[in-house]
């Protein structure tokens, strides 16, 4: 009775051992897709536009849970579907900065770019490209629900000053961390914008 006893005990092991491998791996499968939709998901960059601050094969991770209680503001860099009519046949996200919020009113011309009639600093633009719209648009009130981006390289950049606003729907998060290349390894800093008034009500 013991040999049959032991023998039907090691039998059994094997299908335990089986049963809590897929239960963890289930589990570790719900975690990450919890996460990667709720809270936070990679991005690899693939544009140029966000030069030099980004670059083409950067990976930066996406924080999709704390804009719903922390709107976004002026600096943020965004991740976002792309604009009706400017998939290019696919569907990567585009990323920008965000450089008007509703009710902003944002110029652009002298090779700067004004919010609410103030110029802003911008150290982060990538040096010696041009700012003036490729378009004859050149001042835009941002509504309310939207959001006006630019790229940081300007003149390798689609955005507002050709697509126009964009939905803050639209908005998949904020670009908070870039995690590769290693040596770039730093939280996204979001600039602040001295003296520039605050939006119309």
């Amino acid at each position: 009775m013991h040999t049959a006893y032991t023998a039907g005990l090691v039998s059994k092991r094997p299908f335990g051992c089986l049963f809590e491998v897929i239960e963890t791996l289930v589990l570790t499968l719900v975690i990450f897709l919890v996460i990667q939709n709720f809270v936070a998901q990679p991005y690899l960059v693939q544009q140029m536009s966000m030069e030099n601050s980004l670059e083409p094969g950067n990976y930066v991770l996406v924080d999709k849970l704390t804009p719903h209680f922390d709107d976004y503001n002026r600096g943020d860099v965004i991740v976002f579907s792309p604009p009706t009519g400017f998939e290019d046949g696919g569907t990567t996200p585009f990323i920008k900065r965000v450089i008007g919020e509703p009710g902003d009113s944002v110029s652009i011309h002298d090779g700067k770019v004004w919010v609410n009639g103030a110029a802003l600093v911008e150290p982060y633009v990538f040096e010696g490209q041009p700012t003036d719209p490729p378009v004859a648009q050149s001042v835009w009130v941002v509504p309310a629900g939207e959001l006006f981006v630019l790229g940081d390289h300007r003149a390798a950049s689609q955005d507002s000053r050709v697509f126009g606003m964009i939905q803050k729907a639209s908005v998949i998060g904020r670009a908070w961390l870039r995690y590769w290349p290693f040596d770039g390894f730093g939280i996204l800093q979001t600039p602040a914008y001295p003296g520039v008034p605050a939006a119309a009500p």
